[in-house]
Order: structure tokens, then C-alpha cells, then sequence
């Protein structure tokens, strides 16, 4: 799709029903990697573009919450050259994007256990939730670490942990503070999940936020996932009837 085609489409973008959170599993990188007889490293570089592209065309649409799903619980099964390659790439983002992600107002947090990242990359982590902490017009949510299921079970053990020290009443627990208890306390649940690569799970993702959050697949490898692609689940979404249960 060139330049003039993609400016058409996001015409058809109604801005008074922009989602407030959209949510993102980037999934392909190996893959789009493999079929171009390249290192798995190569996937992710790519990969790594398409974030700072998504995360500048977010922005512009007045996207309030952003969520990437970098890197899972799961994702420490891989080899170690990977994995150690995922963190140099999370290093570089936060080292080149920083003074641009501040200059754009945007918030960097993150979900999921950050302390157990290698020195390096926990200390650009931490450096950049910091330098962002005051900025208000998008947060940029990085899921590090992060499993849903682990995220519930970290809930409900601080829960029960509260109920012991007389914090709260057990007979007071309900979704609403329940809620509170997750790495995404003060963020709404998405409206819109996207999902590249071809692929239709979940694969341990914000599985307590998105009861209600409308989802929207793609074959598209997420090194080749453009604007063109993010105005498209944009359009999508905004033709479907939300309902939350009732008719």
C-alpha cells in the first residue's frame, strides 16, 4: 500500500470513536525471520521498528493506553543467544526513543516482574519509567516478563496478604479492587486486542482484562504489520456493536 492509499484509509477513521486502550501481541518475528533464511535476531530488529512506527501512529490518533507484549514469562525458554538478543533490542529502544517518546508527552510503564531482567535492561527499564513518569497524553504499556496467569496468582497471594494484615475486609474483594491488584491498576481493560502472525490464542495475555475487549486477527508477520494494517483494526473495531453482557 503506498503513502496516498494509507492517508485514504485513515480518513475512514471516525475520531470521536477512537478505542481507549488498544492492546498488542507482536507475534511473527521468527517466523517472518525464517521464511527470508534469516537469524531469529533479524525477525526482531524488524520487529522493533514496527514499534517505534505504532507507537508514533497511536499517538497521533489520540490512542490513550498502548499494550506490547514483549517478552512473556514463557519466552525464557528460548535460547539463551535470543534471549539475549531480545534484551539488547529492548537496551537499543529505550536508548535511541527515550528523548522522542519524552518530547511526544508519552508515559513508559511496564507489567510484569521486571526485577528478574538482566542488570542492563532492568536499569534502562527503570531509567525511562522515571524520566516518563509525569508525561499524560498515551502510556506505553511494555508487558516484560508478564504471564496472565502469573499476574492473577501475584494478585490474589497480595490480596490474601492484606486480608492478614487487616488492609481490607474479605467479604469488600470484588472485580473493582481485584482490579487494583494487577500490574494494570489505574488502566482501563482494552477495548481493541490486536494479534499479527496468523495465530488465534491469547498466549497468556492480560487474560483478566479482557473479558470484554474486541479482538482483531491478522496474517501479517508483525515485522510487516504497518499503519496501513493498525488503521484497518481501527475501522474494524469501530464497526462492531459493544454490548458488555447486555443487548
Amino acid at each position: 500500500m503506498n503513502k496516498k492509499e494509507s492517508i485514504e484509509l485513515k480518513s475512514k477513521i471516525d475520531i470521536n470513536n477512537i478505542p481507549s486502550h488498544v492492546a498488542i501481541i507482536m507475534d511473527g518475528n521468527g517466523r517472518w525471520a525464517k521464511e527470508r533464511f534469516l537469524p531469529r535476531t533479524a525477525g526482531h530488529q524488524e520487529g522493533m521498528k514496527r514499534v517505534i512506527e505504532i507507537v508514533e501512529v497511536a499517538e497521533k490518533l489520540n490512542i490513550k493506553y498502548l499494550s506490547l507484549y514483549a517478552f512473556s514469562t514463557e519466552n525464557w525458554k528460548r535460547p539463551k543467544e535470543e534471549i539475549e538478543g531480545l534484551m539488547k533490542l529492548l537496551v537499543q529502544y529505550i536508548r535511541s526513543e527515550l528523548n522522542k517518546i519524552c518530547k511526544n508527552n508519552i508515559r513508559i510503564q511496564t507489567m510484569g516482574d521486571i526485577s528478574k531482567l538482566p542488570e542492563t535492561p532492568r536499569k534502562e527499564v527503570e531509567r525511562a519509567i522515571e524520566k516518563t513518569k509525569n508525561n499524560n497524553k498515551m502510556v506505553l504499556n511494555i508487558g516484560l516478563n508478564y504471564g496472565g496467569r502469573d499476574e492473577i496468582v501475584r494478585a490474589v497471594k497480595n490480596i490474601l496478604e492484606d486480608v492478614k494484615m487487616g488492609k481490607i475486609n474479605e467479604k469488600d474483594i470484588n472485580t473493582k479492587n481485584f482490579s487494583n491488584y494487577l500490574y494494570t491498576n489505574g488502566i482501563p481493560d482494552p477495548d481493541l486486542l490486536i494479534r499479527p502472525s496468523g495465530e488465534l490464542r491469547l498466549s497468556n495475555f492480560m487474560l483478566y482484562q479482557i473479558a470484554y475487549t474486541e479482538f482483531w486477527f491478522s496474517d501479517i508477520y508483525w515485522p510487516d504489520f504497518k499503519e496501513e494494517h493498525f488503521y484497518k483494526a481501527i475501522i474494524d473495531y469501530q464497526k462492531r456493536d459493544r454490548r458488555f453482557g447486555g443487548i
